[in-house]
């Protein structure tokens, strides 16, 4: 075997603690790089000077008590949000001039904002623990997001948080009507916790006789339980994530569905034909910042696209496609219907039916989110597809 090349190496983030140059392993999940400039910090770090290093791209390693570490970041998200210091009103914002330059200048002050609070550093041993005061046990959190420790590293306090919440998720699950059970998501898996789309699948007409089933894209296996439930014999869910395929053989464990549905990785068809073919893609095109961002995120549509150039390949006779789709991206400028329904017919596919739903999330409905008026005008839909 060869020795592992420079590249490949992880990566490393360096600092200078008690007159020493220091180093540690850096993680982090996002794809974010390892800062370039790293100070330490503790509990006698103001807020306001803390929020100036981070800004101008300067991390801090923590090395006080780590409760107050998350005060501080909740004290960093204040001023981000209200751009500048304790007391100081945000600027009042530009009106931007289409539905997609709001969401381009949303998804860039997202961006800002994750990298700026991203700056605050938490140290770890190469057993998960954390060396700080007050620190909490999040071995078992660690292990089930990052495998077997092996080295001390350092990541972002937020990561960290994000990391305890999807094991809080993976610990209760998420409740599906439709199964009367819960589906529990892995970090890193997107979580099925729009149940619209869920109901599109429970409710829409089976194909006569239909026996054979893919579920392109499995994720949390959700879907895949659905198409069981139904009474399909035999359902193949493919996914080229190794974290949603141990995810999905996780809950089809759980719901004792494991012998009727198979788990394969692949870039989305099996070789094979089936006669129902499920697929619920990224519903924007646009690039991902984080490997949970895959699930919403479709750079070109690229998935999208492949799904209905490839589908009508492996559908059985008689069979269909069924592909769940939001309509934001037209709301948003992001694609236009007529790009879809060119796509589907360059497929060889005809559209059969289209059910529609409203979405029922908490943004739906909020006036104070920037793309409210694309989201309020939101459906997903099950479009019915066939060989034309």
């Amino acid at each position: 075997m060869l020795p592992a090349s420079p590249a490949d190496a992880p990566a490393r983030i360096h600092w200078t603690e008690g007159g020493e140059t220091r180093s540690a392993r850096w993680r982090s999940e996002s794809g974010m790089p390892a800062p370039k400039k790293v100070v330490i910090a503790d509990d006698k770090t103001p807020a306001d000077v803390a929020y100036r290093l981070a800004c101008e791209g300067t991390a801090l390693l923590w090395r006080g008590d780590f409760q107050n570490a998350r005060q501080l970041l909740s004290a960093l998200a204040r001023r981000t949000d209200h751009k500048g210091g304790k007391g100081k009103k945000a600027k009042a914002a530009r009106v931007p001039a289409s539905p997609a330059e709001a969401f381009h200048l949303h998804r860039q002050a997202q961006s800002q904002r994750a990298r700026t609070l991203a700056m605050l550093l938490i140290p770890f041993d190469a057993d998960y623990r954390i060396p700080l005061r007050r620190a909490p046990d999040v071995q078992l959190a660690c292990n089930e997001a990052y495998g077997r420790g092996e080295e001390p590293f350092v990541a972002s306090l937020r990561e960290l948080l994000g990391l305890i919440g999807a094991h809080e998720w993976r610990k209760n699950g998420v409740e599906i009507a439709a199964l009367g059970e819960r589906i529990h998501p892995h970090y890193g898996v997107f979580s099925p916790i729009r149940g619209e789309y869920v109901a599109l699948v429970t409710n829409a007409p089976l194909p006569p006789g239909a026996k054979v089933a893919f579920d392109v894209g499995t994720g949390t296996g959700v879907l895949a339980a659905v198409l069981a439930k139904r009474g399909l014999q035999h359902i193949v869910g493919t996914d080229m994530d190794a974290r949603a395929l141990s995810c999905a053989r996780d809950n089809l464990q759980r719901l004792g569905l494991e012998r009727q549905v198979e788990l394969m990785q692949a870039d989305l068809f099996p070789e094979r034909r089936a006669d129902l073919i499920v697929c619920n893609p990224p519903w924007l095109p646009g690039r991902p910042s984080s490997s949970i961002e895959h699930a919403i995120y479709d750079p070109d549509s690229r998935m999208l696209r492949a799904f209905l150039a490839g589908v009508a390949a492996h559908l059985a006779p008689g069979g269909e496609a069924w592909l769940i789709l939001s309509d934001l991206a037209e709301h948003l400028g992001l694609r236009p219907r007529a790009e879809l329904m060119a796509w589907i017919a360059e497929g060889g596919l005809a559209v059969q039916e289209k059910i529609d739903v409203r979405p029922t999330h908490p943004k739906a409905s909020d006036s104070d989110d920037p793309l409210h008026a694309a989201r309020s005008a939101e459906l997903t839909s099950l479009w019915r597809l066939t060989i034309s």
